[in-house]
């Protein structure tokens, strides 16, 4: 992504229905799947939002959150509690070997031509029976202008994460669709802005009247609490997956 738009995604994250219902549902998942890992890689932490709502979900033993941007990494550290640990890195050389429990990347992964080997990378991080989490885009016929502003490099077809997970030596336990609710919005939303050029449009999605962001926090918390009970959304804007290292 721009480097600038961190400092724009910092002063929303905390309130976006997007943001707060998807780190309800890595929380959760983490909970369900692993609730006895203590060591956690973020790949691609950005602003620390994801980071920071996994470190007050438990105890932990070590916490890292990488970036390629050093501006990102400067907005996570003031969200973060003493003892995480930070590091600007290239997710396609990941310099740990069976180190952590369980690493994850939030919507990184699309950005980045070899996905795989970034994949091959966390394997090898992630010690064998520990695992990983991965959220990306969905769906190639949702393309538009928002993916080109944020230099995505592909949305991902169904099955198609999961195929690639399983040839870099994960076994995949959950995939579901996320966004599915309000999947005819994003629709709309989409359609809307193909054709288009410059940043506004990614600044209107993101800045929301409260009286508009309410009602769809509430929606996709909805969704999040009937996929933490094992619901599997058929279609969506976006796709999370969970696996084990094998």
């Amino acid at each position: 992504m721009d480097p600038k738009n961190f400092e724009m995604l910092s002063k929303v994250e905390a309130e976006h229905f997007w943001f707060v219902a998807r780190n309800e549902l890595i929380v959760g998942l983490i909970d369900k799947f692993f609730p006895g890992a203590r060591r956690f890689l973020e790949i691609g932490c950005g602003n620390g939002a994801v980071l920071s709502a996994v470190a007050r979900s438990r105890d932990w033993e070590r916490l890292v959150g990488s970036e390629l941007h050093p501006s990102g990494l400067a907005y996570a550290r003031q969200r973060m509690p003493t003892g995480v640990e930070f590091v600007q890195m290239d997710a396609r050389n990941i310099p740990a070997v069976g180190v952590f429990d369980l690493t994850g990347a939030f919507d990184v992964i699309e950005h980045i031509a070899d996905d795989e080997g970034v994949l091959r990378g966390m394997r090898a991080a992630t010690r064998t029976g520990g695992g990983i989490i991965i959220a990306v885009p969905q769906h190639p016929w949702l393309w538009s202008h928002a993916d080109d502003i944020a230099y995505h490099q592909r949305r991902y077809r169904r099955g198609e994460l999961e195929a690639k997970l399983r040839h870099n030596g994960f076994e995949v336990l959950f995939s579901t669709s996320y966004t599915s609710v309000l999947l005819p919005l994003m629709i709309v939303s989409r359609l809307k802005s193909r054709g288009k050029g410059g940043n506004d449009d990614i600044e209107r999605e993101f800045t929301l009247d409260p009286r508009i962001n309410g009602p769809l926090t509430a929606v996709l918390r909805a969704e999040v609490r009937l996929t933490l009970a094992g619901w599997r959304w058929p279609a969506g804007g976006s796709r999370v997956v969970v696996a084990r290292a094998v």
